[in-house]
């Protein structure tokens, strides 16, 4: 028992040894020490990207979806070939489901059979009318001929008498031209009627034949060899089965170009305005590690746009790579590093070197001193030093204990840093009048002149 606390106190004793040795300096902070180096500085930005081919063939839905008098809307994809797959001219790719087009058909049949059932309706009622009319003017002729039977037997009767009977031949002959040209109008109103019914069997009947022609489209076929790729709607999301085929936008699938591949990429607000067209990109691929490609930005998007589940703007930017490679496949990812500017001979430290006290940039020095730098443009890990270090001096990459108390220099540098930053922010405004200038002129608005 004595001897657990003998053992026992020599382990309390030893540990306050250690927290009396630690909390009197006996052991000093560790400070990361850097170089200022000197030589070609790349700015370099580093996004993620995904294959395309700047080329490819879409594999179209029958265009007659678009056609306004079928009234397609919920078309989907039955069935899709994986992809990847390669084929060849006239190979199965796809099937539409047919339920709402064959839903539509027999509503169009059942027109066309109400219809048909109107233009026979019509066809006797004409007949059976125009009969009655015939009938009609047949019995006012032999009316007519009648009266002038007793007008030509009334001549040795009295005045009266054949007056009467020349009273009675007028009406008669007045009775039957009205009967034969109301038996026009009516043989022209019954074509009419016969030509309209006419009109809309016809145009039914058109409907249902395109129906049927649209329906037979609806296993696609590929238009030529190539390696089917998921067509990707707006939102970014790929047409596979079950997505439904909008008549504004008939693309089932894609046959790519591999001959010439890009990577579409998206970059921040931040960076987009040092990203131009022609920039040269070296480009990696995450399928193959050990492979580098190079490149150039063809298009740089003016407008930016949001993506899906997230807050930030990003442009749209395309990068063309150069030579070809069997082995890239569209929908591979990229790891493109567009080299913005390059500075031949400038000098340059860690950015983690670089501490801020009221916006104003300084390092500490391996001579025990806060220097004030005057900076210029960076990368991801490094940044150029206008004034304040020569080549050689060693830094301290992180703040050390009572770093503040530490003595400024450079002071002198202030005056060129408020200079530098008056300077930027005109560029930028400037860069923003100049992005504004076109709405302005469409506006017939005068543009505010620099003085």
């Amino acid at each position: 028992m004595n001897k657990k606390y003998v053992v026992g106190g020599i382990l309390i004793a030893l540990t306050v040894l250690i927290l009396v040795f630690t909390t009197s300096g006996g052991e000093k902070e560790t400070l990361l020490e850097a170089r200022v180096n000197r030589g070609q500085f790349d700015v370099i930005i580093t996004v993620t990207g995904e294959l395309q081919a700047q080329n490819s063939e879409k594999i179209m839905a029958p265009s007659q979806l678009r056609s306004r008098r079928l009234r397609f809307n919920n078309i989907k994809i039955q069935d899709l070939i994986p992809e990847g797959t390669v084929v060849d001219s006239g190979d199965y790719v796809a099937t539409l489901d047919r339920s709402e087009a064959a839903n539509t058909l027999k509503d169009i049949e059942d027109e066309v059979q109400k219809i048909e059932s109107q233009y026979l309706k019509t066809k006797l009622d004409t007949t059976i009318n125009l009969r009655e009319l015939r009938d009609a003017l047949i019995n006012l002729e032999f009316a007519m001929e009648e009266a002038e039977i007793r007008l030509e037997q009334s001549k040795f009767e009295p005045p009266a008498t054949i007056r009467q009977a020349k009273i009675d031949l007028d009406k008669a002959d007045r009775a039957y031209e009205q009967a034969r040209s109301n038996y026009k109008l009516k043989v022209q109103q019954a074509e009419a009627d016969m030509t309209e019914v006419n009109i809309n069997l016809s145009k039914e009947n058109r409907r249902m034949e395109e129906m049927l022609e649209v329906l037979d489209q609806f296993v696609i076929m590929a238009p030529k060899p190539g390696m089917v790729i998921y067509h990707r709607e707006w939102s970014g999301q790929k047409r596979k089965v079950g997505s439904t085929i909008s008549p504004w936008d008939l693309t089932v699938a894609t046959l790519p170009d591999l001959s010439t591949m890009v990577s579409k990429t998206y970059i921040n607000e931040i960076d987009i305005s040092k990203v131009k067209r022609g920039q040269q990109v070296e480009i990696g691929v995450d399928a193959f590690p050990e492979k580098k490609y190079s490149g150039t930005i063809t298009e740089v998007a003016n407008i930016g746009e949001q993506l899906p589940n997230t807050d930030a703007k990003v442009f749209e930017v395309v990068i063309k790579i150069e030579g070809y490679d069997p082995i890239l496949r569209p929908s591979m990812t990229t790891s493109n590093q567009i080299l913005i500017n390059t500075f031949s001979d400038v000098t340059f430290i860690p950015i983690e070197a670089v501490h801020t006290f009221d916006s104003i940039p300084f390092v500490f020095t391996s001579k025990g001193t806060r220097q004030i730098v005057l900076l210029d443009e960076a990368n991801e890990n490094q940044i150029i030093v206008e004034k304040g270090l020569e080549e050689g001096d060693k830094i301290y990459l992180n703040a050390p204990e009572e770093g503040e108390n530490w003595k400024l220099q450079g002071e002198d540098l202030l005056s060129l840093i408020e200079e530098k930053k008056r300077l930027e922010e005109e560029k930028k405004k400037k860069e923003e009048e100049e992005q504004n200038a076109p709405d302005r002129n469409k506006a017939g608005k005068k543009l505010p002149l620099r003085k």
